[in-house]
């Protein structure tokens, strides 16, 4: 993993929402976009691709979200030029199966600095897309949905160390006033359709947290995300003094 990291924002113009029913159809139109501005399918999807992360701006009522705003993240020097030649009207996917259409066309693109951190140093965060995480353990995928519940620091260690191949040393705390006022602090994510009609899910977790490490580490939990399954949209975090942003 080089130096080069890079995260951007697309911003629909106030006023202006897209409408989807299952996350990867984000998912896919990112894909596309980032095929589109010169990555390789492989460096994109599969177990063997660049880490990237996205969250979704906005809010879900009555099964189906919408979205103002992208967020789009990589710690991958190979990602982080496609994602400088990523055009907005990339982003776009049709799926007739389930009648949706996303489109970022009309998006503005702007490139979200680094956070300000010192050496060693810490970050105030907010979780722009849930915390995934499974039980370890478990011939069948059950996914935490209690913050409490999981060393959440080894498992961040655990990733992001076998992503740049050193280890990486983080502490990762989530607020604990936020999660005694918030004891259940988990959503359900309808993630895809799959071919018998039922949505596949993933719970994930979303709270405030304190990282604390070498800016290095700090960094790159920034760019790559934490937890797991961060390329379908998972684990994409946010400066907790910044907010979500429109």
């Amino acid at each position: 993993m080089g130096e080069a990291m890079n995260r951007i924002r697309l911003s629909l113009p106030r006023g202006r929402w897209a409408a989807y029913q299952h996350q990867d159809l984000l998912h896919d139109a990112i894909v596309n976009a980032l095929i589109t501005a010169g990555a390789t399918s492989a460096q994109v999807v599969g177990a063997a691709a660049e880490p990237w992360t996205f969250a979704a701006l906005g809010y879900h009522r009555a099964h189906v979200g919408q979205v103002h705003g992208l967020v789009i993240s990589t710690p991958s020097t190979v990602l982080a030029d496609a994602l400088t030649a990523l055009q907005p009207a990339a982003v776009r996917y049709a799926r007739a199966s389930t009648g949706e259409l996303i489109d970022f066309s009309a998006a503005s693109v702007s490139t979200e600095p680094p956070p300000v951190c010192t050496d060693p140093g810490s970050l105030g965060v907010l979780t722009l897309s849930p915390i995934a995480l499974s039980a370890p353990g478990t011939q069948r995928k059950r996914w935490l949905t209690q913050l409490d519940q999981v060393d959440l620091s080894a498992a961040a260690n655990v990733r992001l160390s076998r992503i740049v191949g050193r280890t990486v040393a983080l502490s990762v705390q989530p607020d604990s006033l936020y999660l005694r006022a918030n004891p259940r602090h988990s959503v359900l994510v309808s993630t895809k359709r799959m071919r018998n009609g039922r949505a596949a899910f993933v719970i994930g977790m979303q709270a405030p947290l304190v990282l604390t490490g070498s800016r290095e580490d700090l960094l790159l939990a920034w760019y790559a995300g934490l937890g797991e399954k961060t390329r379908n949209g998972f684990g994409c975090l946010g400066l907790a003094e910044e907010g979500v942003g429109r």
